[in-house]
């Protein structure tokens, strides 16, 4: 986009790239707990977006939404950092599920239904879905944690790249390993059906909560427990790759 006189029309490409933004702030959410706002995060992202047009030049030969989408990530990665966006008790309550679908599992010698995982936590089925829904599937830091230490919660070094950065927190990413493929393709296998659903057009479709759910006919915070619920299945199967 250049204006007549041949510069670069930095307000058109602006208004351009605003559902870039949104798209990235959507797509972060779902791995953040439910005191972070998206409308939050967007702001901040227009600011990396805002960035972005004043430092990009056409010369440095790279496509300006794969440029502006780093400094979005980067705008907002840098406010989740400043606002300790992660609790210790949410990092505790990850560990928790996750302890306890093994346990089901164990015991019962089968993937544990919704309410078993519950029973096993010593919950009534309505307070497990609300902790789901409050920990939104923050779990996915376990996937990419494999192999790299870390302390007790989670909390190391980079502990927010792992969880919320693009192509790192993505779980479909670890595919490309071929190590770990198989075992994973497998345990995504092993999920209920609407897990699996779930799983696929979120990280393969790149379909929003609010788009799943509409897919689904249940509500977006549905969508959101079962992810959550789904990422502490995987972590759970994937202990030993």
């Amino acid at each position: 986009m250049y204006t007549a006189k041949g510069q670069l029309d930095r307000d058109a490409l602006f208004r351009q790239h605003v559902g870039l933004v949104q798209r990235i702030a959507h797509h972060m959410i779902a791995k953040l707990p439910p005191n972070v706002e998206v409308d939050d995060l967007i702001q901040v992202g227009l600011i990396g977006l805002s960035d972005a047009l004043t430092r990009y030049e056409v010369t440095q030969g790279v496509q300006f939404e794969t440029f502006a989408s780093q400094r979005i990530r980067g705008a907002m990665l840098d406010e989740l950092r400043d606002n300790d966006w992660m609790s210790r008790s949410s990092r505790k309550s990850q560990k928790d599920i996750e302890r306890a679908v093994q346990r089901a599992e164990q015991r019962l010698g089968r993937t544990p239904l919704e309410s078993e995982i519950a029973g096993e936590l010593g919950m009534e089925l309505a307070d497990y879905q609300s902790l789901l829904g409050r920990v939104r599937g923050a779990q996915l830091v376990y996937l990419e944690d494999m192999g790299h230490g870390g302390d007790e919660d989670g909390a190391g070094e980079g502990f927010l790249e792992r969880n919320v950065a693009d192509e790192g927190a993505d779980p479909v990413a670890l595919l490309r390993d071929q190590g770990i493929r198989s075992a994973l393709v497998a345990a995504i296998g092993q999920l209920p059906e609407r897990e699996q659903f779930i799983m696929g057009m979120y990280y393969e479709e790149d379909m929003n909560l609010k788009e799943i759910a509409a897919v689904l006919g249940v509500t977006e915070s549905r969508v959101c427990q079962l992810h959550s619920q789904a990422i502490a299945r995987l972590r759970t199967k994937m202990r030993g790759h």
